[in-house]
């Protein structure tokens, strides 16, 4: 047991460093990515889901020298990631860095309320072919759905902070696994079945299923934001180094972590996105499990694994909105009593015999998650919300903020051939970015010309 400069005590090591890091990264964003491979094919989709594991990889090598300030291995511990912006970078990139990540946040809740709704839907459906055959004509629709995951994350979000459903965020891990390779299983089963690789070499094709040029180019670059937020990592990565008992330097153990999480990642990633491909070619479904209805028991069980693994992440993600909103309200207004007064109930039953909350607690969160789930109704589109995500997400985050702290951390000189390396890098994936921006923008334009409001349908 480890008890830094500061007095906290560290216990983590490479293990539980990898283990944070592979269940940070694989999440819901993985069922996309046999949809994302189907939009540009054999030639770039496999490329496509190795280069942004590389640009991932690489800059959480430089983040992670970035964890003390002003050297690798010695000086003040930067606990979280702005506390590096602030560090390194000053007072204006921690506010950029600010909008970048509680956006993010937010639109990550809007994606999980929808996907967790699909999920209760296709419970119901298969359940129903199951029972009725497949010519049934077996439908759902999600209103009442999201009505009722965003009841939940009303309830769970009254939990003063993440410590205390610890053990759903320990079964949220679990069952991220289990759909994971769920899908995995059913996609190589299929492929088995089929007996021959589907796809083409650049993917949907143009003129098939009414698919314009234009259209084709927009859900092109959506795919590339699809496979980036599949990769998100960086943002938490220097809270799970803050968890590294030294020595070793702390640097040092979070890169071989890296290496281990990541590279384990993106060959299961890879491995899913071309298997599900040469599973359905090019009517790969949007989200990969909605592309089975048997074995319904094992379909049923990685809709329902889906369900648990966001109730938790919800929170997961949720929880440093609150903080952050709360704490500001609080200094905003420091003699308001709905902002301070703790009130208290008992509960008999409970472990805890009381629960207390604040006004602006209680009424706060449930207005903002009423809010996220009302959203979530408006813009019902599985694919094209994770897109616009990782596109948001992944230039300032994973790519920007990482980048820019290191040359400030190292000493880059401008010009130098190290310097011009790094900006071709930064130039690159803002492109990137963009255009995934766009796409996923344009694809929200044509799915609201077609949606109904306040009505989610499969």
């Amino acid at each position: 047991m480890e008890v830094g400069e500061d007095g906290r005590t560290r216990t983590g090591n490479i293990w539980t460093a990898t283990a944070h890091a592979i269940t940070a990264v694989i999440g819901s964003g993985v069922l996309t990515l046999p949809w994302s491979v189907a939009q540009i094919g054999w030639l770039f989709g496999p490329i496509a889901l190795v280069v942004f594991a590389l640009f991932t990889y690489y800059t959480a090598i430089l983040l992670s020298d970035c964890y003390r300030t002003p050297g690798p291995t010695e000086g003040r511990r930067n606990y979280t990631y702005m506390d590096a912006v602030k560090s390194f970078l000053g007072p204006r990139e921690v506010k950029l860095c600010g909008i970048a990540q509680y956006a993010s946040l937010w639109g990550t809740l809007i994606g999980y309320t929808i996907t967790s709704a699909t999920s209760m839907m296709y419970v119901e459906v298969t359940d129903c072919y199951h029972l009725k055959g497949h010519n049934a004509g077996c439908g759902a629709t999600g209103t009442s759905y999201l009505i009722i995951f965003g009841v939940m994350e009303i309830i769970l979000s009254q939990f003063p902070n993440l410590e205390e459903i610890a053990f759903l965020s320990v079964l949220a891990a679990v069952m991220s696994f289990a759909y994971s390779f769920i899908g995995l299983y059913l996609s190589i089963v299929k492929f088995a079945s089929n007996h021959v690789a589907r796809g083409t070499i650049t993917g949907v094709k143009i003129g098939a299923m009414g698919v314009s040029s234009t259209t084709k180019t927009w859900v092109s670059f959506q795919a590339l934001g699809n496979i980036a937020f599949a990769y998100s990592y960086s943002s938490i990565l220097l809270e799970i180094q803050d968890t590294l008992k030294s020595p070793p330097p702390e640097n040092k153990t979070m890169k071989k972590a890296t290496t281990f999480g990541l590279g384990i990642t993106a060959l299961f990633y890879i491995s899913l996105g071309c298997m599900g491909y040469a599973a359905f070619g090019n009517d790969s479904p949007g989200n990969i499990l909605t592309g089975f209805y048997e074995p319904f028991w094992l379909v049923d069980i990685g809709h329902l694994s889906v369900l648990i693994h966001l109730i938790a992440a919800y929170q997961v993600f949720a929880q440093p909105i609150f903080a952050r909103n709360e704490k500001w309200l609080s200094s905003k207004w420091p003699t308001t009593g709905f902002f301070h007064t703790v009130h208290t109930i008992r509960l008999p039953f409970a472990k805890k015999r009381s629960y207390q909350f604040t006004l602006c607690k209680l009424f706060g969160r449930t207005i903002f998650v009423v809010f996220t789930t009302l959203v979530a109704m408006v813009l019902p589109f599985f694919n094209a919300i994770v897109g616009l995500l990782g596109a948001i997400a992944f230039f300032p985050l994973t790519i920007y903020f990482p980048v820019s702290m290191y040359m400030v951390q190292a000493n880059i000189k401008k010009w130098s051939g190290r310097w011009l390396m790094l900006q071709i890098l930064c130039i690159t994936c803002l492109l990137v970015s963009v255009v995934s921006v766009i796409g996923s923008v344009a694809d929200i334009v044509l799915e609201l010309k077609k949606a109904k409001l306040f009505q989610i349908k499969l």
